[in-house]
């Protein structure tokens, strides 16, 4: 069966994605699913998640059997060593990559089967992603690289520039806000890259591994930022080793070897 391509009007309103998915045939087990997730107020639902990358002559796991939901405001910590899977497993929930095996729903649409056109479209307004290189557009200024999601998914430029400024002047760099990356510490550009992330108000935060490349201050700067956006009550799922970080979840997932060993609510 191919991959179901939606509009961007669809897209972009989560009633009419869902209208969608029970006006076009799909069976009664998935429409009791849904009303299921609905009821239990869960935002992202993952069942049986595999992914497996080729690696030369070998086929490495990173993501094995993985079932997961999250509940909306809730903020989940996953921690674990390297190369557990963590990286992947974000990913997946964000809708950056496709499981081989497994079904995603994020607020009541299924986007482990969306198409890449549809799927981009579909992260744009709904998540926000932090990463720990920050991967901020090296030729547009501090300013600009918020501006930018803002301006794919249509907003005027006023509307932007506004939005911008509020959201750096909220992370402390309205004064460095027209220079460009390699003009910015590693901490400004990730408070920058959080800036980006909250651009179109998504309601789901991901971030990995978004205090490891910084200094203990700027660590705690950005431990307040979550802090704030947690009693905002948006749904946050950040990999991290930072036991400040940490300390805010309401659920800590400890991730080996492509699967949850170990889960503790809080």
């Amino acid at each position: 069966m191919g991959k179901k391509k939606l509009t961007w009007k669809e897209i972009s309103t989560e009633n009419a994605i869902r209208t969608e998915i029970l006006e076009k045939g799909e069976n009664s087990s998935k429409v009791e699913l849904l009303k299921e997730l609905k009821e239990k107020n869960i935002i992202i639902h993952g069942r049986d998640l595999i992914k497996d990358y080729e690696i030369g002559d070998f086929i490495v796991r990173a993501v094995d059997g993985v079932s997961i939901d999250v509940k909306e405001g809730e903020f989940i910590a996953i921690k674990g060593p390297s190369g557990a899977g963590k990286t992947t497993l974000l990913n997946l929930l964000g809708g950056l990559d496709s499981p081989n095996e497994g079904v995603i729903y994020s607020q009541g649409v299924k986007i482990s089967d969306m198409e890449e056109e549809s799927l981009s479209t579909f992260r744009l307004i709904n998540s926000g992603f932090i990463f720990q290189n920050y991967n901020l557009i090296s030729t547009l200024t501090a300013e600009e690289n918020v501006m930018f999601p803002m301006n794919i998914a249509g907003m005027t430029f006023k509307e932007q520039r506004t939005r911008a400024i509020e959201l750096i002047k909220k992370v402390g760099l309205l004064e460095r806000r027209e220079h460009l990356p390699f003009q910015l510490s590693a901490g400004e550009q990730q408070r920058v890259a959080i800036s980006r992330a909250l651009a179109n108000d998504p309601p789901i935060i991901f971030g990995d591994e978004i205090t490891a490349n910084l200094d203990k201050r700027t660590s705690t700067f950005i431990r307040d930022i979550f802090k704030d956006l947690k009693y905002e009550q948006k749904t946050i799922i950040i990999a991290t080793h930072d036991d400040k970080l940490i300390d805010l979840a309401d659920k800590i997932l400890e991730f080996d070897d492509g699967k949850i060993v170990s889960e503790e609510n809080r």
